[in-house]
């Protein structure tokens, strides 16, 4: 195969995965500030975990990030950074109480890990210290995003189908709309109160 009958299969098959995929591109208002855009679960497909294990610190008296968005399936490192014991404990996962969990209490320095293996919103907290408070959103599928400072977000190679996508925005309601993937798409969401 010559140089030039490779490059041209290398287009064509570039040029077909394109046409199988999409970015979803929108905006969120509603609200000021980070909002965290993903797909919902996709029936019938799965996901493998990811390997990585993302940290949530807690540094300064605060989880930093404040927000952090994992896809389901993640271990996420718990770490105290900071001088004085620390806990995390989250009273549910998406409102339900029964998938509430405690870390437990741990100095300077340690750490504890934890697989999410349940979608939705955890709001995290400390029980030595009742000001802090962060989020973990974890998505069910790979295809999330978080949005920038006006709103705006793309969530990439997302496959060519209809889908549900949630907005999601500390202190808001979260937003579900359809949306049916063919090349480049767009879908503008509002939160509200």
């Amino acid at each position: 195969m010559t140089f030039r009958m490779y490059a041209a299969a290398v287009v064509i098959l570039g040029a077909a995965v394109a046409a199988h995929a999409g970015d979803i591109h929108g905006k969120v208002s509603g609200a000021k500030g980070e909002s965290v855009v993903y797909v919902e679960a996709i029936a019938g497909k799965t996901f493998p975990a990811p390997t990585e294990h993302p940290v949530m610190d807690q540094k300064g008296l605060m989880f930093q990030p404040h927000i952090m968005v994992v896809q389901l399936g993640t271990t996420v490192k718990f770490l105290n950074s900071d001088s004085v014991a620390h806990n995390v404990f989250w009273p549910s996962v998406n409102g339900n109480k029964k998938m509430g969990h405690n870390l437990g209490t741990w100095p300077q320095g340690d750490s504890r890990n934890f697989t999410f293996n349940n979608p939705g919103i955890v709001p995290l907290f400390c029980n030595v210290h009742p000001d802090m408070s962060g989020y973990i959103i974890v998505s069910p599928t790979p295809y999330y995003t978080t949005t920038n400072a006006a709103g705006e977000f793309t969530i990439k190679d997302v496959p060519n189908g209809t889908y549900s996508v949630t907005a999601w925005h500390e202190g808001r309601k979260p937003h579900t709309s359809q949306v049916t993937v063919s090349g480049a798409t767009t879908l503008d969401m509002t939160v509200t109160k």
